[in-house]
């Protein structure tokens, strides 16, 4: 019998839309077994997905449960500054991002008051993903993407993004547009309306 593992990232996921079309899904994640990383998912208008990945390494983790047509691997710098950290540069090579977190959401005060032990449980996780089917569409917090891979997303806060600028290849996205269609890198999406979620992610294999 294979031996199970867990693997947990804890950081924050933004996801937004663009006028354009294009939406994009940032991982940033401080503590992971991979280091300290970051990565950008995209999907183009026309459906093509693109994963942006810093090292083959992160690239390959991260392929191996999620579904791209095509990977880049480039530098990925995420970074937080201004009032509160509430201001995130993300810079690659073909990527320029820059955008600001608002107030914080309902669902982010609702997520406040459960304990982080609890929140983070993937029992816990998993008994909410009913819930999270039904509120907001295309989210599931427990799934599996493939690879052998199971997923639990542990949300711990929400904030609105009020503001967003970006470039893709030298060429503007827009502005900040809903995540509509959801993506379809894995089992799920992010929350339709751009936001930035604080998130733990439990991943057993």
């Amino acid at each position: 019998m294979a031996e199970s593992r867990t693997d947990v990232f804890d950081g924050a996921i933004l996801g937004i839309g663009w006028t354009s079309g294009v939406r994009t899904v940032i991982g940033v994640w401080p503590r992971s077994p991979l280091g300290p990383i970051a990565d950008v998912m995209i999907e183009m208008p026309y459906g093509h997905r693109v994963l942006l990945a810093p090292t083959t390494a992160v690239a390959d983790y991260i392929a191996a449960t999620y579904t791209f047509d095509e990977v880049r691997v480039q530098p990925v710098h995420a970074r937080r500054s201004g009032p509160a950290g509430r201001r995130w540069s993300v810079r690659t090579t073909d990527l320029d991002l820059d955008l600001d977190a608002g107030r914080r959401t309902a669902l982010g005060v609702l997520l406040q008051v459960v304990p982080r032990e609890l929140a983070v449980a993937p029992w816990w996780v998993g008994t909410l993903d009913p819930v999270a089917r039904r509120v907001l569409r295309g989210v599931r917090t427990r799934g599996t993407a493939g690879g052998g891979r199971t997923e639990f997303y542990g949300a711990l806060d929400q904030h609105r993004i009020s503001g967003a600028t970006g470039s893709l290849d030298g060429v503007s996205l827009g502005g900040p547009a809903p995540i509509d269609p959801p993506v379809r890198f894995g089992f799920g999406s992010v929350p339709p309306r751009p936001s930035v979620v604080r998130i733990v992610t439990t991943i057993r294999r």
